[in-house]
């Protein structure tokens, strides 16, 4: 063995020995090693203890029972019990004398609403809106049985408490709690024993879709981990497909909740997931379909919370789940009481806007409803829903309302169509004029063309824009109605004509044997025919008021012929109210550019736009002072240049 070999060995030693020092526990750590070794131990002793004296009681409930006539069944009963009880006791603690009981279920009704609470949890575990069905005529019912969960989970020491797994007692004896002609309040406990309980209380007022929920703790100040300055409140819901138009309803069913004092937010609708952490305060959460809400209101407020959804694939009997962590706010006092309201019931923008749970509330509830952002939703708050809320209040048929507003929205906006169609008169006469500019110079000095076109313009006083503007004007209008047709809940399930629901698709025929064209759908609906076919209608008229932008722009023509196809398949499965509007509202524009045409005499206005080009053209203020601006600053450049050659 050399000197080499040697030397390895003897460091190797070395790294072996320092590593060994290294990593020998302190004191402190081999005395905590200790101590949770002993911990161990004392938890196996305790444990093989109680199981010493689980035989020995099991055994004397075998001797107690040899004398009993039915021996085995009697003792394995006594048996049973006794561990059921020492089970409880050892899960729930001071909370075992409700970790066992019956389920029963109370119903609370008035002219609004059903509700049952369960006494396993405490919590709603049926819901149905008397006042509406579901597409198919079925009573409507918003959830039933395990769609539907609520879970009030805190520390009991080294326990955690859900309250969905305990028995609540009723205070009264009573199964049915109508509140159709007076308010009734329905009270259930989870005793901890003397003194000791959470109560949670339901309170229905007549003609009311609120229910009030209150939460009171009392005696438990010095059991409910006293670190613990909140309770968390656990609700998860599968949202049930109520709508004939599941795609439709699918993308306007999600999550809405309202920041504490501020504004309202929402999880996207179209996405298969989608899950949001909240850690500012919140006011409401709300489960939301298409016309129907299920939300929890605080009182005060929520601490934090996450909310998430998931999609069902199938979307046959369910839409999507719901889930919902919230944070609840505990002082830990002797008697606390922690209030909140649930509303169950429609997505109807009037309702919610006048929802409150305490005085001088601002909940915002009618954002539930989707008017559009912006612009939009003004126009639809401001203008369409007054006129719609005060025709429905003199008219019964919804056809003849959606009529009757096409024909007040087209006249008020005649002016703007009017104006609109004269700027277009006013360019197409002019076009030979501009022809002859194009003809005199050159296609390569495009500067020069647009610069001796604009001098024309002016001289004969017309706005290249003139057109355009009155339209874009009346665009929102469009696409507002785009957004309120299929939010209103007062179109659903009402008829007109063959269409059986104004809030769904239409349907002349359904295709045999489950048969669909894709981004098409399953069936033809007659009304997105007819607003075809008066688009293309007008789309011939068009190009004969707009020659000369259809020259410049061949592409538009082609886009304005393909825009009919394009809205067969857009609006084949929306509102038949929407597609009936936007026929409607075609006709009309058809009749009134007819009847423009009759109203303006082109040869009258170029005859007069010419005169206007033939007068000196008077300067304004504004451009006398833009000249002598311009003189100024000229003159004094000059000045500046001698200056410095000087």
């Amino acid at each position: 063995m050399d000197k080499n070999q040697i030397l390895g060995i003897v460091i190797i030693v070395v790294i072996l020995i320092s590593y060994s020092v290294y990593m020998m526990p302190s004191d402190e750590e081999q005395a905590e090693k200790n101590r949770k070794r002993d911990s161990v131990a004392l938890v196996i002793q305790k444990r093989e203890i109680a199981d010493s004296l689980d035989r020995i009681k099991i055994d004397s409930i075998k001797e107690a029972a040899k004398n009993t006539p039915d021996t085995v069944s009697y003792a394995d009963s006594l048996i049973t019990d006794s561990l059921k009880t020492d089970n409880i006791r050892d899960k729930y603690g001071i909370f075992a004398p409700s970790g066992d009981g019956e389920e029963k279920m109370i119903t609370l009704i008035n002219d609004k609403i059903k509700l049952k609470i369960s006494t396993l949890g405490g919590f709603p575990k049926y819901c149905e809106l008397l006042e509406y069905k579901t597409h198919d005529s079925l009573p409507l019912i918003l959830f039933e049985g395990d769609e539907n969960n609520a879970d009030l989970n805190f520390y009991l020491g080294n326990r955690v408490i859900d309250s969905e797994t305990m028995f609540f007692t009723p205070q009264r004896d009573d199964t049915l709690y109508n509140a159709v002609g007076n308010s009734q309040t329905l009270a259930l406990r989870m005793n901890a024993g003397p003194g000791k309980y959470i109560e949670y209380s339901y309170t229905m007022e007549p003609g009311s879709y609120l229910v009030k929920f209150d939460i009171k703790i009392v005696g438990l100040q010095n059991d409910i981990a006293q670190q613990q300055g909140y309770l968390d409140f656990f609700w998860n819901a599968s949202l049930r497909r109520q709508e004939k138009g599941t795609d439709w309803e699918n993308q306007n069913s999600t999550i809405y909740y309202k920041h504490f004092e501020a504004e309202v937010d929402y999880l996207g609708e179209t996405k298969d997931d989608a899950k949001e952490k909240i850690s500012t305060q919140l006011k409401w959460v709300a489960y939301k379909d298409q016309f129907f809400t299920s939300a929890l209101i605080a009182h005060d407020y929520f601490l934090s919370g996450n909310v998430k959804y998931t999609k069902d694939e199938l979307q046959d009997k369910y839409l999507k789940y719901f889930k919902t962590r919230l944070s609840i706010p505990y002082d830990k006092k002797a008697n606390e009481k922690i209030s909140f309201s649930y509303y169950y019931g429609p997505n109807k923008y009037k309702l919610l806007q006048d929802i409150s749970v305490t005085k001088d509330d601002d909940l915002s509830m009618q954002n539930l409803v989707p008017l559009g952002w912006g612009v939009f939703g003004w126009v639809n708050r401001f203008a369409i829903i007054p006129l719609f809320n005060w025709l429905e209040g003199h008219i019964a048929s919804f056809g003849l309302i959606i009529l009757l507003m096409t024909l007040i929205i087209k006249l008020t906006l005649f002016p703007l169509t009017y104006k609109s169609y004269k700027s277009s008169a006013k360019m197409r006469v002019l076009k030979p004029q501009i022809d002859e500019i194009n003809a005199k110079i050159p296609k390569e000095k495009q500067m020069d063309r647009q610069k001796k076109t604009m001098e024309l313009y002016r001289k004969v006083g017309v706005n290249p824009m003139g057109g355009c503007l009155p339209m874009l004007l009346q665009m929102p209008i469009l696409i507002a109605m785009f957004r309120f047709f299929p939010a209103s809940i007062e179109l659903r399930q009402k008829s007109f004509l063959w269409a059986t629901d104004l809030s769904a698709y239409d349907s002349i025929w359904d295709f045999p044997g489950g048969f669909s064209i894709p981004f098409y759908g399953d069936h033809v609906s007659l009304f997105t025919l007819l607003m075809a076919a008066a688009i293309v209608v007008s789309t011939i008229l068009n190009p004969q008021q707009m020659n000369s932008s259809n020259s410049s722009m061949p592409g538009m023509k082609l886009m304005m012929y393909m825009m009919p196809v394009m809205m067969l398949f857009w609006f084949n499965n929306y509102s038949a109210g929407l597609s009936y509007y936007y026929f409607l509202s075609n006709l009309v524009t058809i009749g009134q550019t007819l009847a423009i045409r009759k109203m303006v005499d082109e040869d009258k206005i170029l005859s007069q736009l010419n005169a206007k080009k033939a007068k000196p053209k008077k300067k304004s203020r504004f451009q006398d002072k833009l000249e002598t601006i311009q003189k100024q600053q000229k003159l004094a450049t000059s000045k500046n240049i001698k200056k410095r050659k000087k």
